[in-house]
């Protein structure tokens, strides 16, 4: 992200030496030439940050460039800054002075006298920046960046709730295999609700198979009530229970401590056969879990807990050794998946010229569903075949992102579905990067409110 920065700071310091009351401050402390020069140079940089961009991923040294650079554009920001300051300390000392007398000696002293200290104190930063600045430029050779147009990107949201989507391919397998165990009682447990575990690495579709189920019909008629809760990486008991709550009763009362909290949770369960699905699971401490499925104890038989996540070792504890972990799609349902997403069909007939970048495309995704997602979309509004060399052979692919593993175990797949993402994001318009930068501080499964957007100034996204 180092480039979204850089062309953000960068925007905001053009902005502010093309603005005409600046200059005229600029001219009034002797420093307009000297700033002049700068924005020219800021200018020509910005040109390359769309080539520099594509190559931070693969080149370090273009990231450690764009590193310098975003240093020293806050270092530009604050001497823009001090040039304001002043501008304000003149006025403000003009305003307090008697006006005749300010007058009469401001006529006996030239302009250049008054203008010295702030020009002294300036002219060596403003020339050591200058000569940075142009240095950073210079290197752009040595770097291989060059100024390129910059092409109109389409883009995609993806959302993660209990709602059904609508482009599913593949799972029909083992969908109907989870489905026999959620609606039969194998006696396996000891309460009157059992686990139904989906494990599987990022990426491979746990959470659309949950979804799949979720809404199947069979599924709405058997179990009522019926909750989805999004986990994730911060077990807050408090938050889980009070997310599965509000979804059980659409009922926004807020509760003063867990206590209460819990004891609600268990009137709504009490005697009933409920479905809950808790999404993204990673906490794999055994406590946080007992603490969470107290309010179900009460519930009627055949009952079910639908878990998604990465990790074994929570499963063992519960009472799972032996855990079937969701594999890629076929190659067959891989290609069909990317096809719908990149054509809007489910096949290549249309698109003959295509289909072989289109299957070089889905064997580098590693047949991933939300990496073929990302990648598709990517696509969507381009047939040219061009366009597809350049992801096929995008040099992002073969960049190293270390061996994922899970209880010690390498990942199938691990290393395809941050390439894929990766060029996704690269193919963002700049200021979707800085919303992207902007969303990624906060947590996962945090609601983003319209109000919230209007008071961070993305109004227009709306």
């Amino acid at each position: 992200m180092a480039e979204t920065l850089a062309n953000e700071l960068l925007k905001v310091l053009v902005k502010k030496l093309t603005d005409e009351a600046f200059k005229r401050i600029a001219r009034a402390q002797g420093i307009h030439n000297e700033l002049k020069e700068l924005k020219t140079t800021l200018s020509r940089i910005q040109d390359l940050l769309t080539d520099a961009s594509q190559k931070e991923v693969t080149h370090k040294s273009v990231k450690s460039w764009l590193n310098a650079l975003q240093h020293l554009a806050y270092d530009i920001d604050d001497v823009l800054d001090d040039v304001a300051t002043e501008a304000m300390r003149r006025e403000l000392t003009l305003q307090q002075e008697p006006a005749a007398s300010t007058s009469m000696v401001r006529k006996l002293i030239p302009s250049c006298c008054t203008n010295f200290s702030q020009t002294h104190r300036l002219s060596p930063k403003l020339d050591r920046i200058n000569k940075e600045l142009e240095n950073l430029e210079k290197r752009k050779t040595d770097l291989g960046l060059l100024k390129i147009d910059e092409k109109p990107r389409n883009t995609s949201r993806r959302s993660e709730t209990s709602l059904p989507e609508r482009d599913v391919v593949g799972r029909e397998v083992e969908k109907e295999q989870l489905l026999k165990k959620l609606l039969g009682d194998d006696g396996s447990s000891q309460d009157n609700f059992s686990v139904l575990p989906i494990v599987g690495m990022g990426g491979v579709g746990k959470t659309t198979l949950a979804r799949l189920l979720y809404n199947d019909t069979k599924v709405q008629c058997y179990f009522e009530p019926k909750a989805w809760v999004c986990v994730s990486d911060d077990f807050d008991i408090f938050k889980i229970t009070d997310a599965i709550l509000q979804d059980v009763t659409k009922d926004n009362k807020e509760f003063k401590d867990l206590n209460h909290l819990q004891k609600a949770l268990t009137e709504q369960f009490k005697d009933k056969r409920f479905l809950l699905v808790v999404d993204d699971v990673w906490s794999e401490k055994y406590g946080d879990w007992e603490n969470l499925v107290r309010p179900f104890l009460s519930c009627a038989p055949g009952s079910r807990i639908i878990m998604t996540t990465r990790k074994e070792q929570l499963l063992k504890q519960i009472g799972f050794h032996n855990v079937d972990r969701l594999k890629s799609l076929s190659s067959e349902d891989a290609f069909r998946l990317f096809a719908v997403n990149a054509l809007g069909v489910d096949n290549f007939d249309s698109h003959t010229t295509l289909k072989p970048q289109g299957e070089g495309i889905v064997k580098k995704c590693g047949c991933l569903p939300l990496a073929l997602k990302a990648i598709g979309r990517l696509l969507r509004t381009k047939t040219d075949r061009e366009d597809w060399d350049e992801v096929l052979n995008s040099a992002i692919w073969d960049v190293e992102v270390g061996n994922a593993t899970e209880n010690g175990k390498d990942v199938e797949n691990s290393d395809k579905i941050v390439p894929a993402l990766r060029i996704s994001y690269h193919e963002l318009s700049a200021d979707l990067k800085q919303l992207f930068a902007y969303c990624s501080l906060f947590p996962k499964t945090f609601c983003l409110t319209r109000r919230s957007w209007y008071r961070c100034g993305w109004q227009k996204s709306f």
